[in-house]
Parts: C-alpha cells; structure tokens; sequence
C-alpha cells in the first residue's frame, strides 16, 4: 500500500467553513476505481483532506496491487475514527455506497454512522440554472469559480493507467494517479465558496432598505417598482443576476438587490364560502346574504365560485404561492396570486424580508 501525504502551504480557503463544523472535525473524502459498480470493479485509492496545526492536509491511501483493497479501507476508517463530519462531492450516490458495498464484498465490519455527511453537489445541484451552469460536475464548479488544476486525466482515463501500473509500476503513473485524487481534494477546498451561493437561499434574508421607484418600459408607460436590498454574511465569489416574472435579481460581494414589479390596478378577492352570498351583475359584485336580501329578486342571483368576489383598486405585489393574505386574482381561474401594498405593510420590514425570501425561491425555480 503506498501512502502519500502533503502539507497545503500557503493554502486557504476564502468560506467560512466552521459555520458549518468546527475544521479540526471535518475531513473532505474522494475515492478512485476502476469502475462504477464495487462487484465488478477494484477500488484503488482514498484520498482526504483534513485540517490540522493551522494548516490543510492531504493524505492518500493506494493500492498496489489488486489484494490490497482491504488495506485501504482499514486505513482510511482508522483514520476517520478522530473526525465528525465528512464532506464529499456526490458522494451519497457514488463514493460512501461504493465503499460500504466494498467493504461488505470483503467481510469488513466499517460504516459511517459516526459521520455527519455534508455533500457539495446536492447544495450546488438546485442552483445549476441561477448560476447559469451546462451542469454541476466538480470540474465544471471549478471553471466557474476559476480554479486551475494541474491534473490534465480524467478519472476514466486513468483507469486504463492504473492498470497499466499494476502490471508496469512508473513514476509517471504513480504520480498521475495521485495527482488526479490530490486535485479533487484540492478542487472540493477550492469551491467551498459555490456554498454561498446555497447560503443565499438558506439563511434567512434580512432587508435593510425598501423603497418603491417609478420608471417609463421601453412604451414610455409609466410603471412602479419594489427594490429590496439586503446584504450577505459572505461575499459572493462572483457576480450573478437572474430574472423571472418580471423580477430581477442582482448580488455583487456582500451587496444583493432585487426589483418587482409593482401593479396598480383593480383586482378580485374571492369569498371561499360562496353558498353564502349573492351576486348582483349589474353591479359585478358579491353581496353576503345578509346584506343581498334586501336587493330585488331581479337584480341578483346565487352566487358561483366564479363571480363570488369583490373589486379593489390598489397596488399589488405578485405571489407565487400564498405568502401573504388576502390574496387578490385578476379572475377566478388565474393561476397568478397578488397582495396588497397597504401602509401598513410598509412599514413591515420583517415582512420585506420574508418576501424578498419568497421572490429568490420563485426565481431560482426557473
């Protein structure tokens, strides 16, 4: 079995990563085969990355041969024995199954149960579309965030190459192999900051300015928006802006904006109890029963889910689920949901808050 480790001089990474676990408790994993199903394939090198004296380390466990599979594993669980969490990139689809499935192949009594996973794909993964990413594979979280890595294999590649080792050990090989493990770890460090972006949508945003501005569209028609700012914790590793439903969102360092669009104009409310009430088309209104008795038999009739609203001229902000009531529609079987901008409401800064929350939820859906 060859070990290989080495100290990251120099090395830091800009996320706050003990917001998460204390460092000295986390250990980052990534494991290298010979294929993706552990019956059919050989499991030939673990690698992790961990944080020890001040400083980030790496230690890598190789087989030699195709009998020391067992050896590594012993290796590395002894190792993680002293660690609570462990980080990987997909590894609940892939590295920890394959390992637990290794080791039940060859009768080793391991698991995990004494680990915390965290796994940066899944925190990454619902975000591909706000970042603008073709997909979320490490090597592409690397590009965005403009880390350079020396390895230039890629893992189906060298497994051509380790078993070309097997059988002809070089140093060109060998090296090859471990390069490619050490980058991952390396590349896991490197990307932590792709994690504030998860933070956007995950810790609770806190507005600190709300104001309503007026602008002409490109008809020259006079329009209101609402801007919300708010700041983060972490400063975003790069700038991103997005947009759906007519809402824009922009966030630059720590600083973060988003724009909705304001509508002035008259929409419904809609009674849910409406075997209670009358409407009155003359005047295109519902009317309680309590109050409808009175009005000539002529001039009403029951009322239907439909036609059982009344009217508001107010301005309105868009939902896109009930967030906020009473909710308002345009007509009963609009799809769309609005609040009233009320005075009260704007002075509602908590308020603010929660729908700046909603409206980054909405546009991250798209």
């Amino acid at each position: 079995m060859r070990i290989s480790e080495e100290t990251l001089d120099n090395f830091s990474i800009s996320y706050p990563l003990e917001r998460l676990a204390p460092l000295e408790r986390i250990l980052f994993i990534d494991i290298e085969t010979t294929g993706f199903t552990a019956k059919s394939s050989y499991l030939y090198l673990i690698g992790c990355a961990y944080y020890l004296a001040g400083k980030w380390r790496t230690i890598q466990w190789m087989a030699e041969n195709y009998n020391q599979e067992a050896d590594i594993l012993k290796a590395f669980f002894h190792f993680s024995r002293l660690y609570r969490y462990l980080i990987h990139f997909n590894g609940n689809n892939f590295d920890l199954p394959f390992i637990l499935q290794k080791c039940e192949l060859l009768s080793l009594p391991y698991h995990f149960d004494n680990l915390q996973g965290i796994d940066l794909y899944k925190r990454a993964a619902p975000y591909k579309s706000f970042l603008k990413l073709p997909n979320c594979k490490q090597k592409t979280l690397e590009h965005f965030l403009g880390v350079d890595r020396k390895d230039v294999f890629s893992g189906s590649e060298l497994i051509g190459i380790y078993h070309d080792y097997i059988s002809n050990p070089t140093e060109f090989s060998e090296n090859a192999l471990l390069l490619h493990n050490a980058d991952d770890l390396k590349g896991m460090l490197e990307i932590l900051p792709i994690l504030t972006y998860y933070d956007l949508f995950n810790e609770p945003v806190k507005a600190r300015k709300v104001q309503a501005n007026s602008y002409k569209d490109v008809n020259g028609v006079k329009r209101r928006e609402l801007l919300i700012m708010f700041g983060l914790d972490t400063p975003l590793p790069k700038s991103i802006a997005a947009n759906a439903n007519g809402c824009y969102f922009r966030g630059t360092g720590t600083d973060c904006s988003l724009k909705i669009p304001i509508y002035d104009e008259e929409l419904k409310y809609f009674y849910s109890n409406y075997h209670d009430y009358y409407y009155l088309p003359a005047e295109d209104v519902a009317l309680h029963k309590s109050v409808a008795g009175f009005v000539d038999k002529a001039y009403r009739i029951p009322a239907s889910a439909a036609n059982c609203y009344t009217r508001k001229m107010s301005a309105y902000l868009p939902q896109w689920d009930v967030v906020f009531e009473p909710f308002f529609k345009r007509d009963y079987k609009g799809r769309e949901y609005y609040f009233e901008l009320t005075d009260e409401l704007k002075k509602n800064r908590q308020a603010f808050s929660t729908y700046a929350t909603h409206v980054l939820h909405m546009i991250s859906a798209y």
